[in-house]
């Protein structure tokens, strides 16, 4: 009997969010929530300081998330991307 012959999945991101500079910068609130967030193809953008805080910004297809220090997630944020 021949065995099926799988084909390898291809991963379209460059680096895993685990090797992202950003990645390091998360509370590990933000990092339980980013990992959820990316179930649904959200990826880490960049991390922006607020006073004391620091918010994780996300995107997918034109979306954007925030996620709060304390993991909480806001799907349609009052952000501005440039």
């Amino acid at each position: 009997m021949m065995q099926a012959q799988m084909k390898p999945m291809l991963e379209r991101r460059k680096e895993t969010p685990e090797q992202s500079a950003w990645w390091n910068k998360l509370s590990l609130s933000q990092k339980f929530s980013a990992s959820s967030l990316g179930k649904f193809g959200y990826e880490l953008t960049f991390v922006r300081k607020e006073g004391n805080e620091r918010l994780a910004v996300l995107q997918c297809s034109g979306g954007v998330a925030v996620i709060t220090e304390d993991g909480e997630i806001n799907t349609s944020p009052d952000i501005v991307l440039r």
